[in-house]
């Protein structure tokens, strides 16, 4: 190690570019609270903020070719990175939030034959999804609504399959504890 952080940062940078993996494990082990706290007060939800930092980490990866130590530091490079999966995650949440209004809207200005109750749940299941928050809500709509698979999921949202399968399981086990609050509610 050096006394100077630019030359280390430099070299980090270096051995980053060039495809070593444990340069990105101490990049993340020195920056991953940094992106973390960025994307937390961006976005405000623990479960959002540790997506972006997943997905910065692995766009860091990827798109290792494109850091340069003579333009910059790169934690700079990583800020900038999480600042562009920010404003993925809120134009995410804004097209779930206008898909699950116009899905409602269309449920009560087009209701089917079929019974009152099913027509109901149906609501609910909007309702709740929306109160969900993103990337969760978009993740079990595609899933179910649009049934697509993990994979396509992944692949349209630019996500780590292991995310989108922790949204699902997470979803349905949130959705499942709210579906039974209302039956608990309604028959009281």
């Amino acid at each position: 190690m050096h006394d100077d952080p630019g030359v280390e940062s430099a070299e980090l940078a270096a051995r980053l570019s060039g495809g070593d993996r444990e340069a990105l494990a101490e990049m993340y082990r020195r920056w991953s609270p940094l992106v973390h706290t960025i994307a937390l007060r961006a976005l405000g939800a623990k479960e959002d903020a540790e997506d972006v930092v997943q997905q910065v980490f692995v766009a860091a990866w990827r798109g290792r070719a494109t850091l340069r130590a003579d333009r910059g530091s790169p934690v700079a490079w990583l800020v900038g990175i999480t600042k562009h999966r920010v404003a993925d995650v809120r134009t995410q949440r804004y097209r779930t939030h206008r898909n699950l209004q116009a899905l409602a809207s269309e449920a009560v200005t087009e209701p089917s034959a079929a019974d009152d109750s099913n027509w109901a749940e149906r609501l609910l299941l909007v309702h709740e999804l929306e109160r969900m928050g993103d990337p969760r809500a978009t993740v079990l709509r595609m899933a179910f609504i649009e049934d697509r698979t993990q994979d396509e999921i992944a692949r349209a949202l630019d996500l780590p399959l292991g995310t989108v399968k922790s949204h699902v399981r997470r979803g349905l086990t949130e959705l499942r504890d709210r579906l039974k609050e209302v039956e608990r509610v309604a028959s009281e």
